[in-house]
């Protein structure tokens, strides 16, 4: 049986401070969190360490992962990992990002994919797919919490937060999360303009995977235009789940990842 290494940890690179969780042993899987953080607990995460070295940052500004002076966009970010990549000389790097993760991923692959063997973006925002008078992803801080729940999850009560039982710690943490999903998703709202146009040149495999029930950026509009922009990736999507499938079907969702993996072991 595999000795599962399990542990918060830290990291630094080029002297900004991150919050990393470490998991399993193996290939590395790099994880990018979206714009509702990190959860250390979260299944997935055990899931996905019975298949390699899962490492797990919680981006500035995110967790408990301090503000950097010298990053405050997507592009920064994307540099910041590029760099992550190379210090902890990671290689054949499975890397999987979730929606404002999965944008910092597809910055990151059409930079450099040196480092990369496979690319999982999931329901990644990033992209600008409508013109310039259509909004193509509903503003989260304009809309009651309960329509943004409605439109993120299959279930929606599964967004529902119980504040008098966190600690203080973890009502800090949800603080820190949204103000830094307004730093990076701001301006302009959640997207590159310049993104989709280069998208083909990401030259790693590419698995696109989306919840059937996201009505937040749907797949088969914004999913497929994705798609169709990286050159050979295909779209595939979890039933009974929204925005967040790595949250409301765990397992379904490794096993997509599991599988997509060892196709590129078997090549």
């Amino acid at each position: 049986m595999t000795n599962t290494v399990s542990r918060l940890d830290w990291l630094t690179v080029y002297g900004v401070q991150l919050e990393v969780v470490e998991r399993g042993r193996g290939r590395s899987i790099v994880v990018l969190h979206g714009e509702d953080g990190l959860d250390p607990a979260a299944p997935f995460l055990d899931l996905l360490a019975a298949h390699g070295r899962v490492v797990a940052p919680s981006h500035p500004g995110f967790g408990h992962s301090p503000d950097a002076e010298t990053i405050d966009t997507i592009d920064d970010l994307a540099y910041l990992y590029l760099d992550l990549l190379a210090g902890q000389d990671l290689r054949e790097v499975s890397l999987i990002g979730f929606s404002l993760g999965g944008w910092i991923a597809a910055e990151m692959a059409v930079k450099s994919t040196d480092r990369l063997a496979r690319l999982i973006l999931v329901a990644p925002v990033g992209i600008k797919v409508g013109n310039r008078e259509s909004r193509d992803i509903p503003d989260i801080f304009a809309l009651p919490s309960q329509e943004v729940a409605r439109l993120q999850y299959h279930d929606p009560t599964r967004a529902v937060v119980d504040y008098t039982v966190l600690s203080n710690d973890a009502l800090t943490v949800l603080a820190r999360d949204r103000e830094a999903t307004a730093l990076y998703g701001w301006e302009p709202y959640f997207h590159n303009p310049k993104l989709r146009q280069r998208l083909h040149r990401i030259n790693v495999p590419t698995l696109l995977l989306w919840g059937a029930s996201d009505r937040f950026i749907t797949h088969s509009y914004y999913g497929a235009a994705y798609r169709d922009a990286i050159p050979g990736a295909r779209l595939e999507v979890i039933e009974r789940a929204g925005h967040f499938p790595h949250r409301e079907q765990p397992a379904a969702f490794v096993k997509r990842v599991r599988k997509f993996l060892a196709e590129g072991r078997q090549t």
